[in-house]
């Protein structure tokens, strides 16, 4: 076992009197050492209950045989972090994520390992850490928050974070009062969890179940309930036989289960940040995975699952309807069936008797809410490596969308324009210098979308930027448009009036200007000083890569 580095022969005594301080006694050294990593902390609603997952967890492992190790990592919670300097540190926590993650690892010397995470960032910098250390290992989240509960109309709401972000628009455009803003900001976010739409979050904990190094139900099964602590339990006695099998995340993260995430991910609608983890995850795994794939699973895989914010149907919805195994049962044509799964079955046999328990949120094949799925990636001379569109909370009639750029160097610049009604109908607003290196940090813009989603401004208005939309933003938002501003891309060349050319359904985003008009104004423009100067972000911004790699480090 690779603990024994630490516990077994004589030179390992004084490694030995450490762990007997800590409580460990001689009935441990015969027995495998599991790390537990979690990123349990009392700010972010998502995690404030990790605690309990965690003791469920090591139940599980000392049941089956095994010792277990708590540590912790960071969190960010974008929504608290959101539309201030803050945001940009969320991206980049993802790198210090699956870093302190593989130093706990590693240098403990454990046989496996059990990731406990459950917000945006904290799953993908853990899905990295698991790929890059390959110690058997399994994943279990904290679960999804139930929706906030709101009377309206007569009638009960289901409300949620996305709410309240868009409420501000409704505010300040006249259609509620403050009064009605603070009645929902109250009950949006009823209890721990992370937040109950089918955002950055709850994406990644389903996509988890795709890849096949969760348990099912790991998406879905709300924070809340009993079944979540015994989900968690499960996983601890799981993580036993993983390792008992050396199933190890090269045999896990494979391109067949990425192509099965991203078929899911097409199913469902999910967040279009899932492609920049995605892309990363595949990077530590060393698998290559062209954005242009992403399209043609998309092609084939038709949009049956709309969740918050494309509708008012939230994460428990689908758990009640069957989850993501379900979801994949009804996919199973496009899925890669014999990828291996933590279960020791492949995924095929995992979903064989998953069921669709209410075709009101899993819609058929035959009566999709779209054939096609529910993210697009975009190409042309405004983003030559690509661009990304949740297309599934797109109204129809922005699908195919042409006009004049609003030109803004800032999310706060666009914010503010937004707020005073500084744009027409039918403007293209393109916010730049927001990229991985140019903000730095590529923050996600869910201040900008939800203020116009608010006004009713989402169905005349598109949005483009070198930086991220939140897995909550609805409309025409589209982002990671790489090359970015910073490093000179195309974007960068755009000017106030200058015509975009926006054709989601044949995935394309042109400016119409000659190249050689692009590549005047490129070279005409000063090189880009970056707005931090000192401490991690600057570091950040010196490593990064574009966001059509993953924004990832370079080595």
């Amino acid at each position: 076992m690779k603990s024994d580095a630490v516990k077994k022969g004589i030179e390992r005594a004084p490694h030995r009197s450490l762990l007997y301080a800590r409580g460990c006694s001689t009935d441990d050294w015969d027995k495998p050492f599991i790390g537990i990593i979690s990123s349990n902390n009392d700010i972010v609603p998502g995690h404030i209950h990790l605690e309990s997952i965690v003791r469920a967890v090591k139940e599980g492992v000392r049941d089956k045989g095994g010792v277990p190790f708590v540590g912790n990592t960071t969190a960010v919670c974008d929504g608290i972090a959101m539309n201030h300097e803050g945001m940009k540190y969320s991206l980049p926590s993802r790198e210090i994520i699956a870093d302190t993650c593989e130093v706990f690892a590693m240098a403990h010397a454990f046989d496996a390992l059990v990731f406990i995470p459950n917000c945006d960032k904290i799953v993908p910098g853990m899905l990295m850490a698991a790929a890059r250390i390959n110690l058997p290992c399994i994943f279990v989240s904290g679960g999804p928050m139930m929706a906030g509960k709101i009377y309206d109309k007569n009638r009960v709401r289901s409300i949620d974070l996305i709410s309240v972000f868009e409420a501000v628009g409704m505010t300040i455009n006249g259609d509620i009062t403050e009064t009605r803003l603070t009645e929902m900001e109250k009950v949006a976010c009823p209890g721990c969890g992370s937040c109950s739409g089918l955002y950055t979050a709850n994406t990644m904990n389903c996509i988890c179940e795709a890849l096949g190094i969760a348990l099912p139900g790991n998406g879905t099964i709300p924070a809340v309930q009993a079944r979540r602590i015994q989900l968690a339990y499960a996983a601890g006695q799981q993580i036993m036989q993983v390792l008992s099998e050396n199933i190890r995340p090269e045999n896990l993260i494979t391109r067949d289960s990425i192509h099965n995430a991203f078929a899911v991910d097409m199913a469902l609608g999910g967040s279009s940040n899932t492609v920049l983890h995605l892309s990363a995850i595949a990077h530590e795994a060393g698998i290559e995975y062209p954005l242009s794939w992403i399209n043609e699973i998309g092609d084939n895989v038709p949009h049956i699952c709309k969740l918050s914010p494309a509708s008012e149907q939230h994460i428990e919805d689908l758990d009640v309807a069957g989850g993501v195994s379900a979801v994949m049962q009804e996919i199973k044509g496009s899925l890669k069936l014999d990828a291996k799964t933590v279960v020791g079955k492949p995924i095929g046999e995992v979903i064989k008797h998953a069921k669709v328990e209410d075709r009101n949120v899993i819609y058929p094949l035959s009566n999709p809410y779209s054939p096609t799925g529910g993210l697009s990636i975009l190409f042309g001379n405004l983003a030559p490596e690509g661009a990304v569109v949740k297309s599934g909370a797109v109204a129809p009639e922005m699908l195919s969308h042409k006009g004049p750029a609003r030109v803004f160097n800032s999310e706060e610049d666009a914010s503010t324009a937004i707020m005073a009604g500084k744009f027409k109908s039918g403007d293209i607003l393109v916010i730049r210098y927001e990229g991985p290196k140019g903000g730095p940090g590529m923050r996600e813009m869910l201040t900008p979308t939800s203020l116009l989603s608010g006004m009713g401004m989402d169905k005349e208005i598109a949005l483009i930027t070198d930086g991220r939309f939140s897995g909550g933003s609805r409309g025409a938002a589209i982002g990671h448009v790489s090359p970015e501003a910073a490093v000179k891309g195309p974007i960068a060349a755009i000017k106030d009036g200058d015509i975009i050319k926006i054709d989601i359904p044949q995935r394309k985003l042109e400016v119409e200007l000659a190249d050689a008009e692009i590549k005047k104004r490129l070279n005409d423009l000063p090189s880009f000083k970056a707005k931090i100067k000192t401490g991690y972000l600057r570091r950040y911004a010196d490593q990064v890569m574009s966001a059509s790699s993953g924004a990832v480090f370079s080595n």
